[in-house]
Order: structure tokens, then sequence, then C-alpha cells
């Protein structure tokens, strides 16, 4: 993971002509040691720090839309306004400061102090938020920012707590990222706002009785509440598939776990060629260690990104020494080695199944809430259950655009349905409308993939993958359901902010742009 620049540009102090400033379009400056930005709308200017907070992207380079602006890395969303942090994956605000006009001369002044947030519609008494994960997280802080003051539990038995799940197969498996990336919010963060954060595993949801029951016995009550459980991994049903070297990657201990396994060995396997387990590889692989990956598919990520995108990622881990053993199956895992059908052993120590994972939606079914294929919800993310939410890789949700409901296992997804369930709690709430969005690290290499989109789709590639400069387009009935770019950040930006407000002449005129752009 990078990190912005050091503040460059000029001096917004010292203040710069206005005719330096187009619409729309950020001016990159700084006000001492701090990275800030002009943003000019119309008769408007807005000064905003620079620097996302969420790993310090570069906003300036991103795309300002309509009072907004969205970070070309993770499409993090802020209030030019405000600053106030509008869509994850960020969650802090970034600065807005004084603006000084004389004549047409444009300066920045001192940091502007946060305005107090008003109360909310509805503010009902108790809260509880089960998961603690990307999406309840998200909808604890939410509500807090959003001015609710009465009582928030929020319960997870994972240790330690919230944490930054994305990094655990990425720079943190790698080595890259240190242990204060990973932990979203502590104990202290919590009761600064007044959140109980319960360590427990929830085994009764009554509906009726609006309560619930802890493995420990406590019961709680509620009067509303967000179910937002995630998911688990898959496990195989093969001989020695419950060996101690072999593991799953879902929680910061499975990753723990990993990498404890790996400095034990020289040589891993990794069975499937899904996002996490081809992650997986290459964190290993940057670890020195020896990688065979073993998938059933003929090309890897072939059922959800294409023949093309597969080969090309294939690749990009072929040229790390990566090996592959496709069109494979398992025939049993050994304490010291994989077998496949036909008798090729693979030697490991430590073996990572990365099949996918199943959401958990038992505690739902007791409960008697509507399920099919994860948690039925409405555009507003509320359950068949009065005055129950649900949210994260649980919710099966109406997707306007698609016409059909989708269950997406994203983390900037499932943030941004924990906060969104936040919203319609307080009665602030409106359709869930934010456009499918997750980016995939392969060594130096970042897929960023916006919409949703089946097997199924018709595939286009626009531009080079060789190169690393192109747009994947996918179709679906002739509408574009999804597009996966590899090195046009900003791109994928505006096709999103196209796809968001269901713009299809402007989704067709900025594919129209990427195909002159491969010609």
């Amino acid at each position: 993971m990078g990190h912005a620049k050091q503040p460059s540009g000029p001096d917004l102090a010292a203040g710069v002509d206005v005719a330096e400033l187009a619409e729309n379009m950020p001016l990159l400056g700084h006000v001492g040691d701090d990275a800030v930005m002009l943003v000019r709308k119309g008769a408007t200017i807005h000064a905003v720090g620079a620097t996302c907070t969420h790993y310090s992207g570069p906003l300036a380079e991103g795309l300002v839309v309509g009072e907004t602006v969205r970070c070309p890395w993770h499409h993090a969303c802020f209030d030019l306004r405000s600053g106030e942090a509008l869509g994850a994956p960020a969650l802090e605000p970034i600065a807005c400061y004084e603006v000084n006009r004389r004549g047409n001369r444009v300066s920045v002044g001192a940091k502007l102090s946060r305005v107090p947030v008003p109360k909310p519609p509805e503010s009902p008494g108790k809260i509880v938020i089960v998961g603690a994960g990307a999406a309840g997280a998200a909808a604890a802080e939410k509500l807090r920012r959003l001015g609710y003051a009465g009582s928030i539990t929020l319960i997870g038995h994972e240790a330690p707590g919230p944490v930054d799940r994305p990094n655990l197969s990425k720079d943190f498996l790698a080595g890259n990222a240190p242990m204060e990336w990973i932990t979203l919010r502590d104990d202290a963060f919590y009761q600064e706002h007044h959140v109980e954060l319960v360590r427990d595993e929830v085994t009764e949801l009554d509906t009726q009785g609006k309560s619930v029951v802890l493995k420990g016995g406590r019961r709680l009550p509620y009067d509303r509440l967000l179910l937002a459980t995630g998911s688990e991994p898959s496990r195989l049903p093969i001989e020695g598939a419950s060996l101690p070297h072999v593991k799953t990657l879902r929680s910061l201990a499975d990753s723990q776990a990993i990498i404890d396994a790996a400095a034990r060995t020289q040589r891993a396997v990794v069975i499937g060629s899904s996002f996490i387990g081809l992650e997986v590889a290459a964190s290993l692989r940057a670890r020195n260690l020896e990688v065979d990956v073993v998938s059933i598919d003929r090309v890897p990520l072939e059922r959800v990104m294409g023949a093309q995108v597969g080969k090309f990622v294939q690749q990009l881990h072929e040229a790390k020494g990566v090996r592959f053993h496709l069109a494979a199956r398992l025939k049993a895992i050994h304490a010291d080695a994989v077998e496949l059908e036909g008798g090729k052993r693979l030697e490991a120590g430590v073996v990572v199944l990365g099949v996918g994972v199943k959401p958990r939606i038992d505690l739902a079914k007791r409960a008697g809430l509507t399920v099919d294929n994860g948690v039925v919800v409405d555009a507003r993310l509320r359950t068949s259950a009065p005055e129950v939410w649900a949210a994260g890789d649980i919710a099966f949700y109406p997707e306007a655009r698609l016409g059909s409901r989708i269950r997406v296992e994203h983390w900037q997804a499932a943030e941004r349905q924990g906060q969104a369930a936040a919203r319609d709690m307080l009665g602030l709430g409106g359709p869930f409308n934010d456009v499918p969005f997750f980016w995939s690290q392969h060594y130096d290499v970042t897929l960023s993939y916006i919409g949703h989109a089946s097997g199924e789709a018709e595939t286009q590639v626009l531009g080079n993958l060789d190169k690393q400069d192109a747009t994947v387009v996918y179709r679906v009935g002739g509408k574009v359901a999804a597009v996966l770019t590899v090195g046009r950040d900003h791109q994928s930006l505006e096709i999103e902010a196209a796809l968001e407000r269901q713009d299809a002449a402007a989704v067709d005129s900025l594919l129209q742009a990427a195909t002159s752009a491969a010609a």
C-alpha cells in the first residue's frame, strides 16, 4: 500500500490567481506541511485536505461529483462543504479551511472547526448491532456521526474487534503492513464514543420480544437491530482438510496463523484460484515461499472476470514464480503434501483453502427472517421483521440498475450498507444505491472493479492488459453491468458516478473514449 506524496504545488496560504482554478478540477497545493486543495464550484471555492483518510490516497487526483470528491484509490467519498466522509472505506473526515478572496487572488486561511451535527429525525432508545465486521463497525460509527445519542451495543466474537479485513490477504500477510494498519478502532475509541463492544456471540434473535441472547447467557433488548453476521470460509469435504497446517483466511487470527506457518516452511499450496487465494499466493511469494495454486478452473477467475482477465492475472503470478495446476482435482491433503487425482503430489508445509465463503444466515433462519441466497431485504436494507435491518455479506438486496436482487461480498459495499442502515434507523435513509466496488492487489498491479455481473456476461477488453492499461466491460442483456480497469483509476471513478445516477448515455460516452484511447 502506497502513501501520498509530500505536499507540493503552490503555497495556498500565499494565494493563487482565481484564473488557475478550473471548474471541478482540484488544484493541489499546501498550507505549511499540510496538503490542501482548492475546488471551484461556480462562484464558490472550497479548500479541503488533499489526503484521503483511508491510506492517504491523493484526493487531488480524484473526481469531483456535485459537492463531493472521490478518492482514486479505493473510491472513498467526502463532502467538500463539511469534509465529512460520506462513503467508506474512509471513516474520518478531511479538514476544511477558510477561503479568503481579494480581487482575483484566492488564499487559504485557518483550519475550520467542525459544525455541530443536528439531532436526527428519529432517536430510538437502544440499537443493537450483531456482527463487528465491516458493516457493523461502520454502522456503529455512523450512528454517532449522525448525532445519535442513544445506546449502541456492538457484538462481535472475533478478537481484537473490527479490523481492516482486505489487508489480511494483502500487505499484512505479505509482511509490508504494521499491525496499526489492521485494527480499525480500539477499545478506547468505543469508550470515547459510548459504544459498548461486547466480545461474544449471539445465539438467539427474538424479533417478537425484540431482544437477543448471547452465548454467555446475557439477554439484550433492542428498539432497532442491525444484523451483520458476515461470511465464513468454506472447507472442502476431502481427506486431510482439517489437519493443523491447513488454513482458511477470514480473521486477523487466520492471517497470523498463516504467517506463523509460513515461517516454518518453504513450500505452500493454495487451493482455489479466487481473488483471496491469488492474493494469498502473492503475499506468500513476497515471503519467499515456493507456491503452487491448485484449482478446478481452467483459467483463474474465469467465472467472475472472464478468460482474458484471468489469463492476465495468471501471467502476473507466473512471472513471480507461482506454479498453477488448473482443471485439477484434489484427492487428499497429507501432513507434508497435497495429492491430486492422478497421483501427483505437491509438497506443502502450509495449505491455504481459498475456495469461497458462505453467508452466516443460521441466526436469521432460526429467527424466522425471510432468507434466499442471504437475508432478503428491501431497498432500505430492512428485513422481513419489523425494526431489523441486514447489511454486508448476508444482505440479498434489490439492485435497481440490474432489475434483480444481488448479494455481494465486498468490503467497501459492506461498510456502505452498514452506513446506509444507520441512516435509515434514524429516519435519514433512502434506497441503497451505491455501486458495488472492490479492488484486488497482485504484486504491483491493482484491479478495480465496479458494478456486478454474472458469469454469463459478455466481455469486451478495451486497451492492453499486458501493458496494464485497459478497461474491461461486462454486459448482461446488452446493458453495462460492470467495468474493470487496470491503470485507469480516474476513468473507474467516472464510470462509477455514471452508473450510480443510471446515466447509460454517459457510460457509453466514457466507454467510447476508452475505445478511442485503445485505438
